[in-house]
Parts: structure tokens; C-alpha cells; sequence
């Protein structure tokens, strides 16, 4: 299955990932890249989202912490959203679910809750 970064403004600021495929050695080069480039250009809030990733090893973890850990030195964030399946089992078991703001029942992590 091929890998592909897509990303778009979002309403509200920042941008949104769209990752699909396989997130792997092979590929995590490739959303390095996004994301190195996006930071470089200023930005500090990104939305990643999972919901068509099939597959997601160390590598790809590695690369959600480095990406983390970029923009949260400028005061950013970078979130992920709809993970299933093996892809949220992963994060869970890594403890990355909570580390990046990731809840199965909310489709944006950024968005306050209601109440």
C-alpha cells in the first residue's frame, strides 16, 4: 500500500495531516519532511489525522514525538485524531494517546468540549 501526506488549512488556525498507508521506516522520511517544512514556514499547530493510516510502527511514533517536541518548543502543539484499530492500539500501549491529546469519541482533539 503506498503512503501519502496531504494537508490543508484549518478553520481556526493551524494546519491538518492527512496521513494514508503505511507509516514505517520506508515512509516516516516522507512525513518528516511535512513537517520539518511546515515548522520551518512558521507553522505551530498541527492536527494529524489518522483515520486512514492502516499501519504505524516505532518509526512513525518517532516521528509524532519529534514533530511534538518541535512545535511545543515554540509553544505549539501537534494532536492526532482518528486513530483505529491497530494505529490506536499503538498509541495507547505506548502512552502517546495521551501524550498527544488523542480521544476515540472526539473527532477533533483541539476542540473544547461542551458543558
Amino acid at each position: 500500500m503506498t503512503f501519502t501526506v496531504t494537508y490543508a488549512d484549518r478553520d481556526g488556525g493551524g494546519r491538518c495531516l492527512r496521513l494514508a498507508g503505511e507509516l514505517d521506516l520506508g515512509t516516516a522520511p516522507e512525513l518528516n519532511a511535512v513537517i520539518d517544512r511546515l515548522i520551518d514556514g512558521g507553522e505551530r499547530r498541527l492536527l494529524i489525522d489518522l483515520t486512514e493510516l492502516t499501519f504505524c510502527d516505532s518509526t512513525g511514533i518517532a516521528v509524532f514525538v519529534r514533530g511534538d517536541n518541535r512545535v511545543a518548543a515554540d509553544g505549539g502543539w501537534l494532536r492526532v485524531t482518528g486513530a483505529s484499530g491497530r494505529v490506536e492500539r499503538v498509541l495507547q500501549v505506548t502512552g502517546l494517546a495521551e501524550v498527544l491529546g488523542f480521544e476515540s469519541a472526539r473527532a477533533d482533539p483541539t476542540a473544547r468540549s461542551a458543558g
